[in-house]
């Protein structure tokens, strides 16, 4: 076979015939498939989950249609992001971040309908918002904020300054961060700098007022607006300091530091309850004696970090601030206005000059948180103190000029005494804000140089204080710091006298307001306190002082319950008075204390628990204590309306008065007389006075009183709070007793006093029986005599304790509670003196008593022989328990014999009959 033959036999060609179809390839791919549908109904769902507002459009709709080019749909979108996300407050979080960038890119918009949506939006935010969630995005919002202040528009920079309100009044310590820019835009608002060639040459360029006609305000106005806007921005930055201080006043004087006292109870620091951790000189910030110092984390941030809390900055900002300033005042100042004369202003030159003096004030005390705070002052002294005094102290002091409206006359307007104006416009604290940047740049050194605008201050200040106006809190607060100020300037007494006089003049007016007349207390105690400290070497007090501090404890005689915050400070201040040992101010509270301490109306049983306190230690400083004032000291004692650990503080204090406390040095002459001082114990002890006990006297049954007709004496059962109170009283009573050299005569004037009130009386109070047993348990020993009345008045009253022991109901909660203390009376009472006992068992005729009353009795004679300390005694009157035991069965012959009765033959056969020779302790139950 020929080669080409083969050739067609390999690739032979199949032909097709004419409608039949191709045959299939052998290596052909199936390319055939079947689909089944999956059914996923919550993914399905996925979109319709988003809320919706009324025009269902949800939050993604509404951010993408903030990027559109009709000012309509961006504020549309506006409107709808803010009734979405009020009604829905969880989409914020799931979307912060966009709404966050979106909101803040219209700041700089150019329609004034977008920006005010936008404004309205971010004051709905920043009430949703917490600080924290919007941090990660703040410096986003500054820079929008920062790019619209600075924006050529003017409307876009008007609209600038509502959104800095609305992050100043949420976000203050978030938007002071990044003071040093916010800065330097509000500069620019008002100002540009001076291109010219003079001034290129320098290194540091001139800034100056500028004039913008196409504004809609004037140039005062919007100077105005922008300076209020600067001075709540530094208001910020001062309150975000970390030494913040309070104007006025307070941040005059630093060199004593209010410290809280530590509170230690010495019972539970004994017992190991309570540590006290103490530091050398640390007082509440422990010092550590080191030779390394920790490096502040300021040193290392960058100047521009800083802010204004480095020294270079401020200084910087003050370099270019003050002199705008000082151009704005003098455009409102009365001397570039024609129409006024003198140095009447307008309200409207009067904000502008206002908000100055406040920004100045406000740069002053920044200067104050750096170091070297002296060196700062020098320089602010020597910059700005000539341009200062021939500027704003030229036509000192300013007052409004009211504009002539034809409407009906108001009298508070016409009145003098009205310190704001209808545009609620404070002058008089314009002269203040004034004066306190004055004073701040004067000093001792240089009295004598600014003794010229130093008196005008002065006139004004007194004359303010003498005026009789009606203060707020805040004009009083920059007022007494200026007083301050100029006292420390100049300390004589000649300069000093009158300002006190001017601001005790002040303090006597009637119907102050609490803020007013705290802080004419805080300065009073500071400058006595100054005072005092000084005239340890010169004594020269102030009469005006004196007089203050001796009408304190009147006051806080008629002031009562009042007003409990200001009785607090009228006590401290009394207190360190006291503590100092000032001559009129003890003598006045010598007068005063009957009414102080008054058991019913007086200022101690009224106030709260800590004030309480406070007036009992008063006690110590008192330079006499009459019969009558101790008289009431023992009814606040007793009465219940202050606490049993006060009352113990109290008698304790008297204790320490009294000739008995062991002072190795004479004690002062007739502090506390002796006789008094027992009157005073004794009359605690009973626990009620003569006029309750007579009329007790008259009161009859159940279920006040306890009765039983073998003794003479009836129980008046007093309440449980009561009963505590007497009782934890009793035990300080008697500890004091028991601390008296000679217990013998101590013994007889106690008995002598039972004797003389107490003996006779036909109702007592269980809790002056048992008192009474606990002080005769505490004070008797071998040396003392008992009368035979007292013996048998102890006796009746043991008895009658006994017999209401045992009668007490199961269920009377509230009497079970005295069981235990006056038993252990009673019982201690019968060990220690067997008569007793013996007179006792001598009054149980049983033939006059009831048979109800039969079982108590042999209980009661069951429970004295099983006793341990009284078995003894129990012996000895062996025979009249067993005429007491036969009486008793004579009585109950003939009827069959209870269990009460076997247990009483039981007991006496087991413990008398038998005499047992060593008996053991037995625990009674009763």
């Amino acid at each position: 076979m020929t080669k080409k033959r083969k050739r067609q036999e390999d690739f032979q060609k199949v032909k097709l015939k004419v409608g039949k179809k191709k045959p299939k390839l052998e290596n052909a791919t199936d390319t055939t498939f079947k689909t089944k549908a999956i059914q996923i109904p919550e993914q399905l769902k996925e979109d319709g989950v988003l809320p919706t507002q009324n025009r269902k459009l949800n939050i993604k709709d509404l951010l993408s249609q903030m990027h559109h080019y009709s000012p309509g749909v961006k504020h549309n979108a506006l409107l709808g992001l803010k009734e979405l996300l009020s009604q829905y407050p969880f989409v914020i979080d799931a979307h912060l971040s966009s709404i966050i960038s979106e909101v803040a890119a219209v700041f700089t918009d150019k329609d004034s309908g977008v920006r005010g949506a936008a404004v309205r939006l971010l004051q709905f935010l920043a009430s949703k918002i917490r600080a924290e969630q919007i941090a990660p995005f703040f410096p986003l919002v500054s820079a929008h904020l920062s790019s619209a202040m600075t924006h050529i528009s003017e409307g876009i920079q008007e609209d600038s300054l509502k959104v800095l309100d609305v992050l100043l009044e949420a976000y203050p310590a978030l938007l002071t961060d990044r003071s040093i820019i916010l800065l330097k835009n509000f500069v620019e608002l008002i100002s540009h700098q001076q291109l010219s060639k003079r001034l290129k040459s320098r290194d540091k360029l001139s800034w100056m007022l500028s004039v913008n006609p196409n504004r809609r305000v004037t140039s005062q106005q919007w100077r105005l607006s922008v300076l209020t806007r600067l001075k709540k921005f530094l208001q910020a930055v001062v309150d975000g300091s970390s030494d913040t201080e309070d104007e006025g006043l307070q941040e005059q004087d630093n060199s004593h530091p209010v410290r809280n006292p530590v509170c230690i109870s010495w019972k539970l620091h004994a017992n190991n309850q309570q540590h006290i951790q103490l530091f050398e000189s640390g007082g509440l910030r422990p010092k550590i004696n080191s030779s390394f110092r920790l490096r502040s984390l300021t040193s290392v941030m960058d100047s521009a970090e800083k802010g204004l809390s480095s020294a270079e900055n401020l200084k910087n900002f003050i370099e270019i601030i003050i002199p705008l300033l000082i151009e704005c005042w003098i455009e409102a100042s009365p001397a570039q206005s024609a129409p006024i004369l003198g140095n009447l202003l307008e309200s409207e030159s009067q904000q502008l000059m206002q908000q100055v003096l406040s920004i100045i004030h406000l740069l002053w005390k920044l200067t104050k948180r750096h170091d070297e705070t002296y060196k700062m002052e020098l320089w602010l002294r020597m910059n700005y103190l000539v341009d200062f005094k021939h500027h704003f102290m030229r036509h000192f002091p300013y007052s409004l000029q009211d504009t002539v409206k034809h409407k009906k006359k108001d009298p508070c307007k016409s009145n003098r005494n009205c310190m704001k104006s209808s545009n609620n416009i404070d002058h008089l604290l314009l002269n203040l804000t004034l004066c306190d940047i004055m004073v701040s740049l004067a000093s001792t050194s240089t009295l004598q140089t600014d003794s010229g605008w130093l008196d005008m201050i002065r006139k004004f200040v007194t004359d303010t204080l003498q005026d009789g106006s009606r203060l707020n809190s805040k004009q009083v607060n920059r007022l007494l710091g200026v007083t301050w100020r100029l006292m420390q300037i100049q300390q004589n007494k000649v300069a000093t006298e009158p300002l006190i006089k001017a601001v005790y003049t002040l303090y006597q007016q009637r119907n102050l307001l609490f803020p007013v007349r705290t802080l004419l207390l805080k300065f009073f105690s500071r400058v006595y306190q100054k005072e005092d400290l000084r005239t340890q070497r010169i004594r020269s007090r102030s009469k005006v002082l004196s007089r203050w501090l001796a009408g304190l404890p009147q006051q806080l005689a008629l002031l009562g319950l009042r007003n409990p915050e200001l009785s607090n400070q009228l006590i401290d201040i009394i207190h360190s008075a006291a503590s100092r040992s000032n001559k009129e101010l003890l003598q006045s509270l010598q007068a005063t204390a009957a009414r102080i301490y008054d058991p019913l109306e007086g200022t101690l049983v009224l106030l709260p628990a800590e004030a309480q306190r406070r007036l009992v230690q008063l006690v110590y400083f008192l330079p006499c204590l009459p019969a009558s004032l101790l008289a009431c000291l023992s009814r606040c004692c007793i009465m219940g309306r202050m606490s049993s650990d006060l009352a113990a503080t109290l008698i304790g204090i008297l204790h320490m008065r009294s000739s008995f406390a062991g002072w190795k040095c004479q004690v002062q002459d007739n502090s506390v007389n002796d006789v008094d001082y027992f009157s005073f114990l004794f009359s605690t002890l009973i626990g009620f006075s003569s006029e309750e006990l007579s009329s007790l006297q008259g009161i009859r049954g159940k279920p006040h009183i306890s009765q039983t007709q073998l003794s003479p004496i009836r129980l008046y059962l007093t309440d449980l709070d009561q009963f505590l109170h007497h009782w934890a009283v009793t035990e300080v009573i008697c500890h004091s007793l028991s601390t008296i050299p000679s217990q013998s005569q101590c013994f007889d004037i106690l008995q002598t006093g039972i004797c003389k009130y107490l003996v006779g009386l036909v109702v007592i109070p269980d809790s002056t029986a048992g008192s009474v047993l606990c002080a005769i348990n505490k004070l008797l020993d071998q040396a003392c005599i008992i009368s035979e009345n007292l013996h048998r008045f102890l006796a009746s009253c043991c008895y009658s304790l006994l017999y209401f022991l045992l009668t007490i109901d199961r269920e009377d909660a509230e009497h079970l509670q005295k069981r235990d203390m006056l038993w252990r009376s009673c019982i201690s009472a019968l060990a220690l003196l067997p008569r007793l006992l013996r007179l006792m068992l001598q009054s149980l005729q049983v033939s006059r008593i009831c048979r109800e009353e039969l079982p108590v009795v042999a209980q009661l004679l069951r429970l004295l022989m099983q006793h341990g300390q009284l078995r003894s005694h129990m012996i000895t009157n062996e025979f009249l328990v067993q005429q007491i035991i036969k009486d008793i069965m004579t009585l109950k012959s003939g009827e069959v014999q209870e269990q009460w009765l076997t247990d009483l033959h039981y007991c006496f056969n087991i413990y008398l009959a038998s005499h047992p020779q060593t008996p053991g302790p037995i625990n009674t139950v009763y």
